[in-house]
């Protein structure tokens, strides 16, 4: 299968090039420097050049506080830039795969969201993920995947790599205890992908999570359990005392059961941690194992 990714200097976007290329896909990975999403012109000719099966867009403007007060980018970005792919692949009678996130929801729930929930984004970023998801089904056959709280993958920028990097220094890390999420391996996300795509799975909407749900201060605490970090190394804070200028949803779990009937098994967040953790501690040079800082 011929195969373009955008965004391929993400964590999610580098990690679908590896995996992608491994499975003996030939795959153009793009990053930003190399295309600009927001140019029709641009893309139009040099996807158009490769005339791919399948188009993998894992660019997004993720600059979710910065939304709000300066929207236009986000826009071009999350939005426009989804409509001028999905139309391309569209043309070329290509797959688009187009990640989302729990963002489109507010979050003023207590059971997981289903993909018949319908969203309600409370910010900026939130409102153009929505439009882009929208636009992205203007390709004969798509797949929007909403994914949440990133984590993994080979830049290691996640949230959960700050929280071990402050932990692994000795430095108190400071985790949500009110809200609610479905952390996304991006390893498992990668796969989950590749498994609809490959075995063409009935084309739409799914969320793209780790089975289960938990505060932000639960994951975090499991981190730090598997870690072998000492209790002080994590405090609890309230995202809703926190001065954001977007806001976030607070229960912002989704449940992946709509994946799971296309025969698609998410492991478990913590399964997903604890695999996460081992690559940290294999990872060549680290210095960070428990010991060596405490």
């Amino acid at each position: 299968m011929k195969v373009v990714v955008t965004g391929a200097a993400g964590q999610l976007g580098a990690a679908t090039v590896a995996a992608w290329t491994a499975a003996g896909h030939s795959v153009t990975g793009l990053t930003r420097s190399e295309l600009d999403l927001t140019v029709p012109a641009a893309v139009r000719r040099v996807i158009g050049a490769i005339a791919p099966d399948t188009i993998i867009n894992c660019a997004a403007d993720n600059r979710v506080d910065a939304a709000q007060t300066a929207p236009m980018q986000p826009l071009a970005a999350n939005a426009w830039a989804v409509g001028t792919l999905a139309r391309l692949a569209a043309d070329l009678g290509a797959t688009l795969v187009h990640y989302s996130t729990d963002f489109v929801f507010d979050g003023e729930t207590s059971r997981p969201y289903t993909e018949d929930d319908p969203p309600n984004p409370r910010s900026v970023y939130g409102m153009t993920k929505l439009l882009g998801e929208m636009l992205a089904t203007d390709a004969s056959r798509h797949y929007v995947l909403r994914v949440e709280s990133l984590f993994g993958g080979p830049q290691r920028r996640s949230s959960l790599d700050r929280l071990w990097a402050l932990m692994a220094a000795g430095q108190p890390a400071m985790a949500f205890s009110d809200r609610v999420v479905s952390p996304s391996f991006v390893p498992d996300v990668v796969r989950a992908t590749r498994t609809l795509v490959e075995d063409h799975a009935p084309a739409g909407l799914y969320h793209c999570v780790n089975t289960g749900h938990a505060t932000w201060l639960t994951v975090a605490d499991e981190l730090r359990r598997l870690g072998g970090f000492p209790d002080h190394c994590l405090r609890a804070g309230r995202a809703a005392d926190t001065d954001f200028a977007a806001p976030r949803p607070l229960f912002a779990a989704l449940s992946n059961a709509t994946l799971l009937r296309a025969g698609i098994a998410m492991p478990t967040w913590q399964d997903a941690v604890a695999r996460y953790v081992v690559g940290l501690k294999r990872a060549p040079g680290r210095s960070d194992a428990p010991g060596d800082t405490h």
